[in-house]
């Protein structure tokens, strides 16, 4: 079984998804591990984003997701990064298929209401940012 780390973005909590995403989650196969509503201050999220320090957007970025409460998440399942990924759908909702939690849910590009790790290395990472070892359900 593959773990994989989701949020729920801050245009998400506010509108309320929080319960469709994880029935979403839930009814795709994937367990959840752990979860909680956690608010990232400016610094924290710039050190989860910092893999994109380089980039134009990341300012923006880490502006955003330290704008309100996100929910945490840790999934397991097969294959859950990629099914996780797939749930979400691509990053721009405009490119996003139908049926994906970006295409139903995102507002725009930014705010996209979603997060997912994208590789096992990720999730190396993001994990710990968010969770102790007894905070996971094994």
């Amino acid at each position: 079984m593959e773990e994989t780390v989701a949020l729920i973005k801050p245009d998400a909590v506010e509108r309320n998804l929080i319960g469709k995403i994880v029935e979403r989650i839930e009814s795709n196969g994937l367990e959840v591990a752990a979860m909680k509503l956690v608010s990232l201050t400016k610094k924290e999220a710039e050190g989860f984003y910092k893999v994109h320090a380089a980039r134009p957007f990341y300012g923006e970025l880490t502006e955003y997701i330290s704008s309100g409460p996100i929910v945490a998440l840790v999934l397991r399942g097969e294959n859950a990064i990629t099914k996780w990924r797939d749930l979400m759908g691509a990053t721009n909702p405009e490119n996003a298929e139908p049926g994906t939690i970006r295409k139903d849910f995102a507002v725009n590009l930014e705010k996209n209401s979603v997060h997912g790790s994208d590789s096992p290395e990720s999730v190396s990472y993001e994990l710990p940012f968010f969770f102790s070892a007894m905070e996971v359900v094994k």
